[in-house]
């Protein structure tokens, strides 16, 4: 009966994250649908062709803008690096879409305290200065050359883009063509990663039900000098986060229940920031890229997140603001009502219903396209956009 009732808690916090994060997806996924379809390689390459100061800033605004899912921001992302622009903007939109969107921070807030809002929209500043900066001192160029080419054959189905001159973006969104593209391009990108998304939400809730807290102290180093439990934390939450697939909102609850279980402040935030490098995210990169650019990403930004964790650690315990954790985290969120959340998910559930009905009425495959993506179907005629 104890293994049934576990079981029973665990799909319980499976669909009380999956419920927590369903809206943001869906936003996602039809934005990086609609950059595909509306922005040209040209417009692309103007605003975030180089990787300079101005272009990484837009960047950065772009994603707090714009989707608080990391598999629906890697979508995202690598429409941009596709469509042209800079490999450093290119993953400080990443970074930005999954640290500093005003949803994750209002979850933050109300599961974990205004602290931790606070420090994941700084966190958020200083991961994409840390991974700048680490870029910059082993920027790849053959390598970004050889992802921008693996990319190019890995999305061969996306849609090209319906920007036109002297045309509005509402004027190509009445376009019915324009709009097919978005449904087409929002189809494949939820198709390519339901399944990760599935099987990251039900990896997250057997641990919160059956890891008892005894072994989350032992792994926190509980007893361990401070500095060593500084560092270490920093290094564990990462790695609980790349074996637990949650994505940005998503990882909330689960950060949540780490915190209450007795992780430290840093670790909770490099957590956090590590939903970036979880393993269907890693095998995502690596379809989109290839693998060698896979593995300099994860390098990249496991360094960023243990960096990022342990100063912003030392800057909230020299301020006083740590605060102090929820025992009862469990129990709130197996609590489901009618909230906000509810009302997100009911409108952007409506648009997935219209997208996946108008990308129904005219079909292509959708199916799991493998390393590359492509196995040479011939794309549907569309209604040419207006132009």
């Amino acid at each position: 009966m104890q293994v049934l009732d576990a079981l029973g808690q665990a799909l319980l916090l499976a669909v009380g994250m999956a419920w927590q994060v369903g809206w943001s997806l869906i936003l996602g996924f039809a934005m990086s649908g609609a950059v595909q379809a509306l922005v040209s390689k040209e417009r692309m390459q103007q605003l975030l062709g180089r990787d300079g100061i101005r272009e990484i800033a837009l960047a950065t605004g772009f994603g707090a803008a714009s989707s608080s899912c990391s598999y629906a921001a890697a979508a995202m992302s690598k429409t941009l690096f596709k469509q042209g622009a800079g490999f450093v903007p290119s993953l400080a939109f990443l970074f930005s879409s999954t640290n500093l969107v005003l949803e994750l921070g209002v979850i933050l807030w109300l599961l974990m305290g205004w602290q931790f809002t606070a420090a994941e929209w700084i966190g958020g500043l200083l991961l994409i200065a840390i991974m700048t900066v680490l870029i910059k001192l082993t920027y790849p160029k053959a390598l970004v050359e050889e992802a921008r080419r693996h990319v190019e054959a890995a999305t061969a189905h996306d849609h090209g883009s319906a920007e036109g001159e002297g045309t509005t973006v509402l004027e190509r969104l009445r376009d019915p063509g324009t709009r097919v593209a978005i449904a087409q391009n929002f189809a494949m990108d939820v198709s390519m990663l339901w399944k990760d998304l599935l099987g990251g939400f039900v990896i997250a809730g057997a641990l919160a039900a059956f890891v008892p807290d005894g072994a989350w102290k032992m792994l926190f180093l509980h007893g361990a000098p401070p500095a060593a439990q500084l560092v270490g934390n920093a290094i564990v939450g990462p790695v609980i986060a790349i074996v637990s697939f949650v994505c940005s909102i998503g990882n909330v609850p689960m950060a949540a229940i780490l915190w209450g279980s007795g992780i430290s402040f840093g670790g909770v935030l490099a957590f956090l920031y590590a939903d970036l490098i979880v393993l269907p995210l890693l095998d995502v990169y690596r379809r989109y890229y290839g693998l060698r650019m896979m593995l300099y990403i994860f390098g990249v930004f496991f360094v960023t997140m243990v960096l990022s964790g342990i100063v912003m650690e030392g800057m909230f315990s020299a301020l006083h603001l740590v605060p102090q954790p929820n025992p009862h985290i469990r129990h709130d969120l197996t609590l489901f009502s009618i909230n906000y959340t509810f009302w997100l998910n009911l409108i952007f559930g409506a648009l997935a219903i219209y997208l996946w009905r108008l990308d129904a009425a005219h079909p292509m495959d959708h199916g799991d396209h493998g390393d590359h993506d492509t196995h040479g179907h011939d794309e549907p005629t569309l209604p040419q956009p207006v132009r």
